[in-house]
């Protein structure tokens, strides 16, 4: 296998990145570069990245090729306590969510599609809201919030404090939504990684390390990246 055997290369430049950086994700390998970077200096860090593509390339695909692709029976949601059974039935609509009797129905004609779907719209109705709460919670105030599928980012924020967050987050437990919306809200005061960012980030949650590392090494399910 050569570099001619991988999919296209996605560079995207980012003013506030300060290196090169690679990241092969699923079917995808996107390159983040600073602004200031040549086209010779990204094809150089390429080629010397040879070795490391092809062999974190091959490794992803074997475990994607091992992963479970079973649909889950259960959905929990960050902010409810208990699970949502999830059924899957033949029915009009996409999917319904029943609260009354802690069930979520999704429709069987596109089953990963629709839980996905679902997922994306329930993100939607209650990440900004509780992006509010935390925002009163702490005294970070900010400017809009929009939710997004990006494939590598779990948020971001705007010179102009505009939240982005990812639908996904939904997915995980309440202390790990609330470091992520610190985490956006603390670049309303320090727009980097400096140390005092980091201090203010500790300041509204003490065990951002931990939250971080949970954050950075759970896998999403593959119904959620397949498309």
């Amino acid at each position: 296998m050569t570099l001619n055997d991988l999919p296209e290369i996605q560079i995207t430049r980012n003013i506030r990145s300060t290196r090169l950086r690679l990241r092969v994700d699923g079917t995808q390998i996107r390159l983040t570069a600073p602004v200031f970077c040549t086209k010779k200096q990204i094809q150089s860090f390429i080629a010397d990245s040879e070795s490391w593509l092809l062999k974190t390339w091959q490794a992803q695909q074997e475990r994607i090729q091992s992963i479970d692709r079973s649909l889950p029976a259960t959905l929990q949601l960050f902010n409810h306590a208990q699970p949502f059974n999830v059924i899957y039935q033949t029915q009009k609509h996409n999917f319904v969510l029943d609260y009354e009797n802690q069930s979520l129905y999704i429709s069987d004609r596109n089953p990963e599609n629709y839980l996905k779907a679902f997922v994306i719209t329930y993100a939607k109705e209650h990440l900004p809201v509780y992006l509010a709460q935390i925002s009163q919670e702490t005294g970070l105030s900010y400017q809009e919030c929009s939710i997004r599928q990006p494939k590598t980012r779990w948020g971001s924020c705007s010179a102009k404090h505009d939240i982005m967050l990812n639908s996904a987050l939904v997915l995980f437990s309440e202390n790990i939504v609330r470091y992520l919306c610190v985490h956006e809200l603390a670049h309303t005061r320090h727009f980097d990684h400096s140390p005092r960012f980091w201090a203010e980030v500790a300041r509204h949650d003490p065990d951002y390390l931990t939250h971080r590392k949970i954050l950075k090494n759970t896998a999403m399910p593959w119904w959620w990246l397949h498309s």
